[in-house]
């Protein structure tokens, strides 16, 4: 049974009302509590771990999987590996994320692994959003890894955002890339308070004319600490780029550590950073229109992540 706070979960971490359309598997605390395969797309639990594997069959179009996870008992600790197989020529939409509601004394804490097999042509749009809510002093803790393997001429985007409620997370991310792959990872991260974010990426372009895009874009208020360590390694013919751009406010603390590394004479990579306040003209031109300070530095937040 679906309850009032797993509603509220499911809208912020999947932009869910209901059971979603086509395929799902929702886990609250440890159990799934509701799964649908399609003719297309089908999950299974595993067998040795606790998990499911989505198998996505080749030549899949226009359809959707979705795999939210949600914690509302506090002292929860729970650990979870995602297998997906995208089959040649798929192109299919992945939304996952997950959402913690603490109300107690005890942490409660979230590592998902997610391992994707993405094969020949197939295109994937994989969309990852983690929430912390609760009015308990127990921790809300995230710490998601992720493993990609492209195959010749694939795509894939990943959008992966943590809005809010988090205190804790460190998001490890590896890719190998073959020929004529493509990867665009989109990170979008807030914190404040006390909270602490770490992200490490690391994405081998193996195969000739593959490419990426790295973009971290993030916002760190009151005493919060993030540390962003991007790696993009050229290993063959290929182009890459990544970018970090972060807002930072009152007390906090940012680190940007883009690193970019060739192995091959003819691998192309780029990388920039930049750390700084919010615009006074920016804030300034707001202001004339009416806002207070508070909600003009509101809406800078929200068009940066956007």
């Amino acid at each position: 049974m679906i309850t009032k706070t797993d509603e509220q979960i499911l809208e912020a971490v999947a932009d869910l009302h209901g059971i979603p359309a086509g395929a799902y598997n929702i886990r609250r605390n440890g159990e799934g509590i509701g799964r649908r395969s399609t003719e297309n797309i089908i999950i299974t639990p595993k067998s040795d771990k606790p998990g499911i594997d989505i198998e996505i069959k080749p030549g899949t179009k226009n359809e959707s999987v979705h795999i939210p996870v949600i914690l509302s008992e506090s002292g929860m600790n729970d650990l979870v590996y995602n297998d997906f197989y995208i089959g040649e020529g798929a192109d299919v939409l992945i939304v996952a994320g997950c959402g913690i509601h603490n109300c107690g004394d005890q942490k409660s804490q979230h590592d998902g692994i997610h391992t994707f097999h993405i094969n020949k042509n197939a295109r994937v749009r994989y969309v990852e959003k983690h929430y912390g809510e609760g009015e308990g002093t127990g921790a809300r803790i995230l710490n998601p890894q992720t493993v990609v393997e492209m195959e010749e001429g694939s795509f894939c985007e990943m959008e992966m955002v943590q809005i809010k409620g988090v205190d804790s997370t460190v998001r490890d991310t590896v890719a190998h890339l073959k020929a004529n792959a493509r990867l665009v990872i989109l990170e979008k991260l807030m914190t404040h308070a006390n909270q602490t974010a770490r992200s490490n990426m690391e994405v081998n372009l193996d195969g000739e004319n593959s490419s990426a895009q790295i973009i971290s874009r993030s916002v760190a208020k009151d005493s919060s600490t993030q540390v962003f360590y991007p790696r993009a390694v050229g290993n063959n013919l290929c182009k890459a780029h990544v970018q970090c751009d972060s807002i930072i406010m009152d007390s906090a603390h940012i680190r940007s550590i883009p690193e970019i590394s060739a192995n091959h004479n003819l691998a192309q990579i780029v990388h920039e950073a930049a750390i700084g306040r919010i615009n006074n003209d920016q804030l300034l031109k707001l202001m004339t229109l009416g806002m207070t300070s508070e909600q003009a530095e509101e809406i800078i937040i929200q068009c940066f992540l956007k």
